[in-house]
């Protein structure tokens, strides 16, 4: 065998184990039931806040400044309990949706990631498509 050949041989190898460490990282969105299905496993769900609970977000800083505690509920209707270990996320009670990485243990959604959890608001021109045209004019 030529050395040409051995040289494509093992550029070919790293850049399968470039491709297999890049799939790795790739994920699916999962619900809430799926979720509970592969407990144990890191998931990402996409959930909104249930505001039909007395208290939708438990964040108390002189008890814990490290939990965060909230209810959410998929789009299927599934509803869990979330246990965000760090503060609370800002606007978090305006969220349209929120963006969930982390273990379903038992019925609780688990996350300790300080990146595990993305909220998504809803834009400040929703209601008022005439305001973004008028920025858009300002500039």
């Amino acid at each position: 065998m030529k050395k040409i050949h051995i040289v494509i041989l093992v550029g070919i190898a790293v850049c399968i184990m470039i491709l297999l460490s890049f799939m790795a990282d790739l994920s699916t969105y999962e619900t809430l039931a799926s979720a509970r299905q592969k407990a144990g496993k890191t998931v990402t769900v996409i959930a909104k806040l249930d505001k039909s609970v007395a208290t939708p977000i438990e964040y108390d800083p002189a008890k814990n400044p490290n939990l965060t505690q909230f209810f959410v509920i998929d789009s299927l209707g599934n509803r869990a309990q979330v246990r965000y270990y760090f503060e609370k996320p800002m606007d978090m009670e305006k969220s349209d949706r929120i963006v969930l990485k982390g273990k379903m243990q038992g019925d609780i959604f688990v996350i300790t990631r300080k990146d595990g959890i993305l909220i998504k608001c809803p834009s400040k021109y929703k209601d008022d498509p005439k305001a973004a045209q008028n920025n858009l004019t300002q500039n």
